[in-house]
């Protein structure tokens, strides 16, 4: 978990600035179960703009196209697996800390399979598993770390493609641009781009768009 103060807006909405002061695992579960109801309205009226889901999906099937096997780790209520199913990704495996967010996700229809899994720790899940990774929302203040970035190499085959958002104000200061050095330098990955990009739009929240390529 990162453990930066967090200075992102939040357009006064309560459950944001709960959520960046997450505890852990337990915490994280706890909270999104509660939110879960209420979470898409919450972040996708023009108040907040979220726009992170369709931009991330944009990129990954620029980048991998359509007839890959993705997995949405962190996956939430399924914006992101909606978004890449109305661009024509047909495979897509979600997971989250939340029962509760898995159960609004599974609501949607985009996804072959949802399980529940803490991304602070690998996953069960056997190496070079699929095609594409993508992880939206995840990397920020209270969540996950940047040790989740290994574990996204891990399970996407050489050549494909891992796509994350990651905040921008804990780009450098939550460790995440040094890991994808690290990552780079031990020749597991290569950095396409990690391109300041919106992410909450309403309130001037920006993102990196991280791309990697798996080697």
């Amino acid at each position: 978990m990162t453990s930066d103060e967090p200075t992102t807006p939040t357009g006064g909405n309560p459950y944001l600035k709960r959520a960046y002061g997450l505890r852990g695992p337990d915490d994280a579960r706890e909270f999104y179960d509660e939110w879960a109801a209420e979470y898409d309205a919450d972040l996708a009226d023009d108040a907040q703009g979220y726009v992170a889901p369709e931009l991330a999906a944009e990129t990954l099937v620029r980048v991998a196209g359509t007839g890959v096997t993705v997995l949405d780790a962190g996956c939430g209520t399924g914006l992101v697996g909606a978004a890449l199913a109305q661009r024509g990704v047909g495979v897509i495996d979600g997971v989250d800390v939340s029962p509760g967010m898995l159960e609004r996700a599974r609501a949607t229809g985009a996804y072959r399979s949802l399980e529940p899994a803490d991304l602070t720790r690998p996953l069960p899940t056997p190496a070079d598993a699929y095609d594409a990774v993508i992880c939206v929302g995840t990397l920020t203040h209270g969540h996950v770390g940047p040790e989740a970035l290994a574990e996204f190499v891990r399970l996407t085959r050489p050549g494909g493609a891992i796509v994350a958002t990651v905040l921008d104000d804990v780009w450098e200061s939550g460790g995440y641009r040094a890991e994808t050095d690290r990552l780079v330098d031990a020749g597991v990955a290569e950095l396409v781009s990690a391109d300041v990009t919106p992410y909450r739009s309403g309130v001037g929240v920006e993102a990196r768009m991280l791309v990697l390529t798996a080697r």
